[in-house]
Protein backbone atom coordinates (compact mmCIF):
# COMPACT_ATOMS: atom_id res chain seq x y z
CA UNK A 1 0.00 0.00 0.00
CA UNK A 2 1.31 3.15 -0.77
CA UNK A 3 0.49 6.56 1.19
CA UNK A 4 0.41 9.76 0.23
CA UNK A 5 3.24 11.85 1.94
CA UNK A 6 2.18 15.48 3.22
CA UNK A 7 4.60 18.35 2.20
CA UNK A 8 2.41 21.20 3.47
CA UNK A 9 0.90 22.69 0.64
CA UNK A 10 -2.04 22.66 2.40
CA UNK A 11 -1.31 24.01 5.87
CA UNK A 12 0.48 27.27 4.63
CA UNK A 13 -1.85 28.06 1.75
CA UNK A 14 -3.64 31.36 4.33
CA UNK A 15 -6.63 32.45 1.61
CA UNK A 16 -5.55 36.30 3.09
CA UNK A 17 -2.16 35.71 0.72
CA UNK A 18 -2.79 36.91 -2.62
CA UNK A 19 -1.95 35.37 -5.84
CA UNK A 20 1.60 37.08 -6.05
CA UNK A 21 3.29 36.28 -2.86
CA UNK A 22 1.96 32.67 -4.16
CA UNK A 23 3.69 33.12 -7.53
CA UNK A 24 6.77 34.00 -5.42
CA UNK A 25 6.19 30.84 -3.67
CA UNK A 26 6.36 28.69 -6.51
CA UNK A 27 9.05 30.66 -8.21
CA UNK A 28 11.34 30.12 -5.10
CA UNK A 29 10.96 26.45 -5.22
CA UNK A 30 11.67 25.96 -9.10
CA UNK A 31 14.79 27.78 -8.36
CA UNK A 32 16.24 25.58 -5.34
CA UNK A 33 15.06 22.75 -7.01
CA UNK A 34 16.65 23.46 -10.82
CA UNK A 35 20.01 25.27 -9.54
CA UNK A 36 20.50 24.62 -6.16
CA UNK A 37 19.34 21.28 -5.08
CA UNK A 38 21.62 19.49 -7.95
CA UNK A 39 24.93 21.32 -6.95
CA UNK A 40 25.08 22.06 -3.39
CA UNK A 41 26.22 19.19 -1.96
CA UNK A 42 29.50 19.82 -4.43
CA UNK A 43 29.48 22.83 -2.49
CA UNK A 44 29.39 21.70 0.55
CA UNK A 45 32.39 18.72 -0.02
CA UNK A 46 34.68 21.28 -1.88
CA UNK A 47 33.80 23.86 1.30
CA UNK A 48 33.52 26.11 -1.82
CA UNK A 49 31.53 29.37 -1.20
CA UNK A 50 28.76 29.65 -3.85
CA UNK A 51 29.15 32.44 -5.11
CA UNK A 52 27.82 31.81 -8.88
CA UNK A 53 24.68 30.81 -6.91
CA UNK A 54 24.33 33.67 -4.75
CA UNK A 55 24.48 35.29 -8.43
CA UNK A 56 21.75 33.63 -10.15
CA UNK A 57 19.58 34.06 -6.99
CA UNK A 58 20.22 37.40 -7.01
CA UNK A 59 19.23 37.44 -10.62
CA UNK A 60 16.00 35.95 -9.79
CA UNK A 61 15.21 38.88 -7.25
CA UNK A 62 15.07 36.30 -4.31
CA UNK A 63 17.20 39.51 -2.53
CA UNK A 64 15.37 42.50 -3.66
CA UNK A 65 11.79 41.96 -2.20
CA UNK A 66 11.83 44.51 0.50
CA UNK A 67 13.55 47.31 -1.33
CA UNK A 68 11.87 49.60 -3.88
CA UNK A 69 12.50 48.94 -7.89
CA UNK A 70 14.60 52.30 -7.80
CA UNK A 71 17.49 50.45 -6.43
CA UNK A 72 17.10 47.33 -7.88
CA UNK A 73 14.95 45.57 -5.37
CA UNK A 74 11.26 44.44 -6.66
CA UNK A 75 9.18 46.33 -3.57
CA UNK A 76 6.70 42.78 -3.34
CA UNK A 77 7.52 43.78 0.60
CA UNK A 78 8.30 42.16 3.56
CA UNK A 79 5.68 38.84 3.72
CA UNK A 80 7.08 38.05 0.23
CA UNK A 81 10.77 38.85 1.75
CA UNK A 82 9.88 36.50 4.00
CA UNK A 83 7.94 33.78 2.06
CA UNK A 84 11.21 33.75 0.11
CA UNK A 85 13.14 32.79 3.44
CA UNK A 86 11.11 30.65 4.46
CA UNK A 87 11.02 28.59 1.07
CA UNK A 88 14.57 28.24 0.40
CA UNK A 89 15.51 27.35 3.86
CA UNK A 90 12.95 24.65 3.61
CA UNK A 91 14.38 23.30 0.46
CA UNK A 92 18.05 23.84 2.08
CA UNK A 93 18.87 25.81 4.41
CA UNK A 94 22.42 25.33 3.88
CA UNK A 95 22.12 27.73 1.21
CA UNK A 96 19.63 30.14 2.89
CA UNK A 97 23.11 31.33 5.27
CA UNK A 98 23.37 34.59 3.38
CA UNK A 99 20.12 35.94 2.77
CA UNK A 100 20.29 38.30 5.61
CA UNK A 101 23.29 39.77 4.00
CA UNK A 102 22.31 40.11 0.68
CA UNK A 103 18.78 40.90 1.17
CA UNK A 104 18.33 42.78 4.78
CA UNK A 105 20.24 43.98 7.42
CA UNK A 106 23.39 44.75 5.20
CA UNK A 107 21.74 46.37 2.41
CA UNK A 108 19.21 47.44 4.65
CA UNK A 109 21.11 49.58 7.05
CA UNK A 110 22.76 51.24 4.41
CA UNK A 111 19.42 52.28 2.18
CA UNK A 112 18.09 52.83 5.65
CA UNK A 113 20.83 55.67 6.49
CA UNK A 114 22.90 55.87 3.86
CA UNK A 115 23.37 59.39 1.40
CA UNK A 116 21.87 58.98 -1.73
CA UNK A 117 25.57 58.40 -3.46
CA UNK A 118 26.29 55.19 -1.18
CA UNK A 119 22.67 53.72 -1.68
CA UNK A 120 23.68 53.71 -5.25
CA UNK A 121 27.15 52.61 -5.09
CA UNK A 122 26.34 49.70 -2.84
CA UNK A 123 22.82 48.62 -2.73
CA UNK A 124 21.88 47.40 -5.71
CA UNK A 125 25.06 45.05 -6.23
CA UNK A 126 24.24 43.85 -3.03
CA UNK A 127 20.39 42.73 -3.99
CA UNK A 128 21.93 41.41 -7.54
CA UNK A 129 24.40 39.13 -5.82
CA UNK A 130 27.11 40.72 -7.54
CA UNK A 131 28.77 41.69 -4.29
CA UNK A 132 28.30 39.65 -1.17
CA UNK A 133 27.30 41.40 2.12
CA UNK A 134 27.84 41.05 5.36
CA UNK A 135 26.96 42.58 9.03
CA UNK A 136 29.83 42.37 11.80
CA UNK A 137 27.82 43.54 15.04
CA UNK A 138 28.78 40.76 17.88
CA UNK A 139 31.81 40.63 19.71
CA UNK A 140 33.41 38.13 21.86
CA UNK A 141 32.07 39.40 25.08
CA UNK A 142 28.90 41.45 23.68
CA UNK A 143 26.57 38.50 23.62
CA UNK A 144 22.97 39.56 23.42
CA UNK A 145 24.11 43.77 24.49
CA UNK A 146 26.59 44.20 21.44
CA UNK A 147 26.54 47.96 21.58
CA UNK A 148 26.83 48.37 25.75
CA UNK A 149 29.82 45.85 25.27
CA UNK A 150 31.79 46.70 22.29
CA UNK A 151 35.04 47.53 22.77
CA UNK A 152 36.15 48.16 18.98
CA UNK A 153 37.34 51.32 18.37
CA UNK A 154 37.94 53.00 15.03
CA UNK A 155 39.68 56.34 15.77
CA UNK A 156 39.42 59.18 12.85
CA UNK A 157 43.01 60.11 11.19
CA UNK A 158 42.53 62.88 8.58
CA UNK A 159 40.58 61.22 5.96
CA UNK A 160 39.71 57.77 7.28
CA UNK A 161 38.72 55.98 10.51
CA UNK A 162 41.60 53.07 11.40
CA UNK A 163 39.60 50.31 12.96
CA UNK A 164 41.29 47.70 15.66
CA UNK A 165 39.17 44.92 17.51
CA UNK A 166 37.50 42.01 17.11
CA UNK A 167 34.09 40.61 16.08
CA UNK A 168 32.53 37.60 16.80
CA UNK A 169 30.14 35.50 15.03
CA UNK A 170 30.24 37.41 11.53
CA UNK A 171 28.93 35.46 9.03
CA UNK A 172 30.69 35.29 5.42
CA UNK A 173 32.95 38.10 6.87
CA UNK A 174 35.38 35.59 4.92
CA UNK A 175 33.79 36.33 1.82
CA UNK A 176 32.73 39.79 2.04
CA UNK A 177 32.71 42.57 -0.54
CA UNK A 178 30.76 44.99 1.21
CA UNK A 179 29.68 44.45 5.03
CA UNK A 180 28.29 47.34 7.57
CA UNK A 181 30.87 47.41 10.71
CA UNK A 182 29.18 49.20 13.84
CA UNK A 183 32.49 50.49 16.70
CA UNK A 184 33.04 52.83 18.65
CA UNK A 185 34.17 56.20 17.96
CA UNK A 186 33.67 57.92 21.84
CA UNK A 187 34.43 55.03 24.62
CA UNK A 188 32.46 56.82 26.99
CA UNK A 189 29.20 57.56 25.47
CA UNK A 190 27.69 54.30 25.95
CA UNK A 191 24.96 53.39 22.89
CA UNK A 192 25.66 56.71 22.17
CA UNK A 193 29.03 56.32 20.82
CA UNK A 194 28.73 53.77 18.49
CA UNK A 195 29.10 54.52 14.75
CA UNK A 196 28.36 52.38 11.63
CA UNK A 197 30.36 51.98 8.92
CA UNK A 198 30.65 50.78 5.37
CA UNK A 199 33.48 48.15 4.66
CA UNK A 200 34.96 47.17 2.06
CA UNK A 201 37.52 44.19 3.07
CA UNK A 202 39.08 43.28 -0.07
CA UNK A 203 40.41 46.70 -0.37
CA UNK A 204 42.28 47.53 2.28
CA UNK A 205 44.57 45.09 4.64
CA UNK A 206 44.13 44.76 8.22
CA UNK A 207 40.84 42.12 8.08
CA UNK A 208 41.42 38.71 9.17
CA UNK A 209 38.55 36.40 9.42
CA UNK A 210 38.86 33.25 10.64
CA UNK A 211 35.97 30.42 9.53
CA UNK A 212 34.23 29.11 12.77
CA UNK A 213 33.73 25.42 12.88
CA UNK A 214 29.92 24.29 13.88
CA UNK A 215 28.70 21.26 14.10
CA UNK A 216 25.89 20.48 11.29
CA UNK A 217 26.12 23.92 9.71
CA UNK A 218 27.12 24.61 6.09
CA UNK A 219 30.84 24.61 4.82
CA UNK A 220 30.55 26.48 2.45
CA UNK A 221 29.05 29.26 3.77
CA UNK A 222 30.63 30.55 7.41
CA UNK A 223 30.47 32.32 10.56
CA UNK A 224 33.54 33.63 11.33
CA UNK A 225 35.83 35.27 14.20
CA UNK A 226 37.35 38.53 12.73
CA UNK A 227 40.26 40.39 13.49
CA UNK A 228 41.10 44.13 12.86
CA UNK A 229 44.27 45.61 12.91
CA UNK A 230 44.36 49.16 12.02
CA UNK A 231 41.85 48.09 9.26
CA UNK A 232 41.17 51.70 7.14
CA UNK A 233 37.59 52.84 6.50
CA UNK A 234 37.12 55.69 4.47
CA UNK A 235 35.12 59.28 6.03
CA UNK A 236 33.29 58.84 2.97
CA UNK A 237 31.88 55.24 4.04
CA UNK A 238 30.69 56.50 7.34
CA UNK A 239 27.03 55.76 7.42
CA UNK A 240 25.50 58.28 8.86
CA UNK A 241 26.64 60.85 11.88
CA UNK A 242 29.42 59.46 14.76
CA UNK A 243 27.11 57.81 17.23
CA UNK A 244 24.28 57.12 14.98
CA UNK A 245 25.16 53.39 14.80
CA UNK A 246 23.02 52.11 17.49
CA UNK A 247 19.24 53.50 16.26
CA UNK A 248 20.99 51.99 12.73
CA UNK A 249 21.37 49.16 13.84
CA UNK A 250 18.26 48.32 16.09
CA UNK A 251 15.85 49.64 12.75
CA UNK A 252 18.47 46.53 10.44
CA UNK A 253 17.71 44.31 12.81
CA UNK A 254 13.90 44.43 13.08
CA UNK A 255 13.27 43.10 9.70
CA UNK A 256 15.90 40.33 9.84
CA UNK A 257 14.06 39.43 12.76
CA UNK A 258 11.25 38.56 10.85
CA UNK A 259 13.03 37.28 8.16
CA UNK A 260 14.96 34.50 10.15
CA UNK A 261 11.45 33.95 11.73
CA UNK A 262 10.68 32.88 8.20
CA UNK A 263 13.66 30.77 8.25
CA UNK A 264 12.90 29.13 11.29
CA UNK A 265 9.34 28.23 10.22
CA UNK A 266 10.61 26.68 6.49
CA UNK A 267 13.05 24.39 8.52
CA UNK A 268 10.15 23.52 10.71
CA UNK A 269 8.22 22.54 7.82
CA UNK A 270 11.33 20.38 6.03
CA UNK A 271 11.19 18.07 9.22
CA UNK A 272 7.83 17.69 9.25
CA UNK A 273 8.27 16.87 5.67
CA UNK A 274 10.77 14.36 6.64
CA UNK A 275 9.27 13.28 9.50
CA UNK A 276 5.70 12.46 7.73
CA UNK A 277 7.72 11.01 4.94
CA UNK A 278 10.04 8.56 7.21
CA UNK A 279 6.85 7.88 9.43
CA UNK A 280 5.26 6.33 5.74
CA UNK A 281 8.29 4.47 4.47
CA UNK A 282 9.80 3.16 7.82
CA UNK A 283 8.09 -0.26 8.60
CA UNK A 284 7.47 -2.04 12.37
CA UNK A 285 5.41 -5.27 13.21
CA UNK A 286 4.34 -5.20 9.06
CA UNK A 287 2.89 -1.86 9.11
CA UNK A 288 4.16 1.86 8.75
CA UNK A 289 5.18 3.41 11.76
CA UNK A 290 3.16 6.67 11.13
CA UNK A 291 0.28 4.06 12.53
CA UNK A 292 1.45 4.19 15.97
CA UNK A 293 -0.30 6.41 18.36
CA UNK A 294 3.40 7.96 19.66
CA UNK A 295 4.26 8.61 16.14
CA UNK A 296 1.04 10.42 15.44
CA UNK A 297 0.83 12.63 18.16
CA UNK A 298 4.44 13.88 17.09
CA UNK A 299 3.27 14.55 13.79
CA UNK A 300 -0.20 16.24 15.24
CA UNK A 301 1.75 18.51 17.56
CA UNK A 302 4.54 19.35 14.97
CA UNK A 303 1.42 20.71 12.81
CA UNK A 304 -0.06 22.79 15.31
CA UNK A 305 2.87 24.59 15.93
CA UNK A 306 4.06 25.21 12.53
CA UNK A 307 0.47 26.59 11.65
CA UNK A 308 0.57 28.85 14.66
CA UNK A 309 3.79 30.25 13.59
CA UNK A 310 3.11 30.56 10.01
CA UNK A 311 0.23 33.16 11.13
CA UNK A 312 2.67 35.26 13.56
CA UNK A 313 5.48 35.17 11.08
CA UNK A 314 2.99 36.41 8.30
CA UNK A 315 1.30 39.08 10.60
CA UNK A 316 4.79 40.33 11.22
CA UNK A 317 5.45 40.61 7.84
CA UNK A 318 2.27 41.95 7.17
CA UNK A 319 2.42 44.94 9.93
CA UNK A 320 6.11 45.77 8.56
CA UNK A 321 4.65 45.98 5.33
CA UNK A 322 1.58 48.41 6.18
CA UNK A 323 4.21 50.40 8.57
CA UNK A 324 2.34 49.31 11.69
CA UNK A 325 4.69 49.30 15.20
CA UNK A 326 6.23 46.05 14.73
CA UNK A 327 8.88 45.25 17.13
CA UNK A 328 6.41 43.40 19.82
CA UNK A 329 4.82 41.05 17.25
CA UNK A 330 7.84 40.59 15.20
CA UNK A 331 9.74 39.11 18.84
CA UNK A 332 6.20 37.50 19.12
CA UNK A 333 7.11 35.62 15.84
CA UNK A 334 10.59 35.16 16.43
CA UNK A 335 10.85 33.21 19.94
CA UNK A 336 7.15 31.25 18.42
CA UNK A 337 8.77 30.45 15.38
CA UNK A 338 12.58 29.52 16.66
CA UNK A 339 10.53 27.28 19.48
CA UNK A 340 9.07 25.44 16.78
CA UNK A 341 12.13 24.81 14.39
CA UNK A 342 13.57 23.12 17.53
CA UNK A 343 10.75 21.11 18.84
CA UNK A 344 10.18 19.79 15.34
CA UNK A 345 13.66 19.05 14.84
CA UNK A 346 13.18 17.26 18.11
CA UNK A 347 10.40 15.03 17.41
CA UNK A 348 11.49 14.63 14.07
CA UNK A 349 14.82 12.91 14.90
CA UNK A 350 13.03 10.59 17.09
CA UNK A 351 10.82 9.15 14.88
CA UNK A 352 13.81 8.66 12.56
CA UNK A 353 15.45 7.24 15.83
CA UNK A 354 19.56 6.35 15.30
CA UNK A 355 19.09 7.22 11.65
CA UNK A 356 18.46 10.92 12.90
CA UNK A 357 21.72 11.57 13.74
CA UNK A 358 23.66 10.09 10.44
CA UNK A 359 24.45 13.24 8.43
CA UNK A 360 23.37 11.18 5.00
CA UNK A 361 19.70 12.22 6.41
CA UNK A 362 19.13 16.25 6.39
CA UNK A 363 17.17 15.78 9.84
CA UNK A 364 20.26 15.87 11.51
CA UNK A 365 21.61 19.02 9.76
CA UNK A 366 18.19 20.76 9.96
CA UNK A 367 18.45 20.39 13.78
CA UNK A 368 21.55 22.25 14.05
CA UNK A 369 20.04 24.80 12.33
CA UNK A 370 16.90 24.98 14.21
CA UNK A 371 19.36 25.47 17.23
CA UNK A 372 21.25 28.14 15.25
CA UNK A 373 17.99 29.88 14.66
CA UNK A 374 16.84 29.57 18.34
CA UNK A 375 19.86 31.82 19.03
CA UNK A 376 20.34 34.66 16.15
CA UNK A 377 18.92 37.60 15.60
CA UNK A 378 18.34 38.12 19.29
CA UNK A 379 17.78 34.67 21.33
CA UNK A 380 14.94 33.32 22.98
CA UNK A 381 15.44 34.95 26.27
CA UNK A 382 15.88 38.04 24.85
CA UNK A 383 12.71 38.36 22.69
CA UNK A 384 10.67 37.25 25.78
CA UNK A 385 11.96 39.99 27.90
CA UNK A 386 10.80 42.43 24.68
CA UNK A 387 7.25 40.55 24.76
CA UNK A 388 6.80 40.90 28.59
CA UNK A 389 8.23 44.44 28.95
CA UNK A 390 5.78 45.13 26.16
CA UNK A 391 3.17 43.36 28.38
CA UNK A 392 3.64 45.41 31.83
CA UNK A 393 3.46 48.31 29.87
CA UNK A 394 7.00 49.83 29.73
CA UNK A 395 6.80 49.56 26.30
CA UNK A 396 10.42 49.44 25.76
CA UNK A 397 9.52 46.95 22.44
CA UNK A 398 7.85 49.62 20.26
CA UNK A 399 10.52 52.54 21.56
CA UNK A 400 12.35 52.82 17.98
CA UNK A 401 9.50 52.54 15.86
CA UNK A 402 8.82 55.23 13.64
CA UNK A 403 10.96 57.89 15.95
CA UNK A 404 14.77 56.68 14.15
CA UNK A 405 14.83 59.71 11.68
CA UNK A 406 15.99 57.08 9.15
CA UNK A 407 13.93 56.21 6.35
CA UNK A 408 11.47 53.02 5.78
CA UNK A 409 13.35 50.49 3.32
CA UNK A 410 10.25 50.29 1.64
CA UNK A 411 10.05 54.52 0.94
CA UNK A 412 11.52 55.48 -1.92
CA UNK A 413 14.41 57.68 -1.67
CA UNK A 414 12.71 60.80 -3.53
CA UNK A 415 10.07 60.62 -1.37
CA UNK A 416 12.35 61.06 1.53
CA UNK A 417 14.09 64.39 0.87
CA UNK A 418 10.38 65.24 -0.27
CA UNK A 419 9.88 65.04 3.38
CA UNK A 420 7.05 61.99 2.55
Amino acid sequence: MTHAVCNLSELVMDPSLNSDIDAVRDMVNRFMQTEVAPVMDGYEQRREFPRELVRKAGEAGLYGAAFPESVGGSNMGYLAATVIQEEMARNDVRFSACNNQQGSTCPGAIYLAGTPEQVEKYVPNLLAGVTIGGMQLTEPGGGSDPEGNMKTFAKRDGDVYRITGQKMWASMSNETDVGVLYARTDRDAGAKGVTAFIVEPKKYAGWNAQPIEMLGLSKSMRTNVLFLDDFVVPVENRLGAEGDGFKIVMRALQPGRVTIAGKALGVARACFEEAVRYANERTLRGQPIGRFQMIQSDIAEMATAIEASRALVYKAAYYMDNNLPSNRIAAIAKYHASQTAKMCADKAQQIFGGYGLAQEYRVSWLKSYADLFFTGEGTANVQKILIAEDALGYKIADRHHGKSGLRNVRQPQEQVAAGG
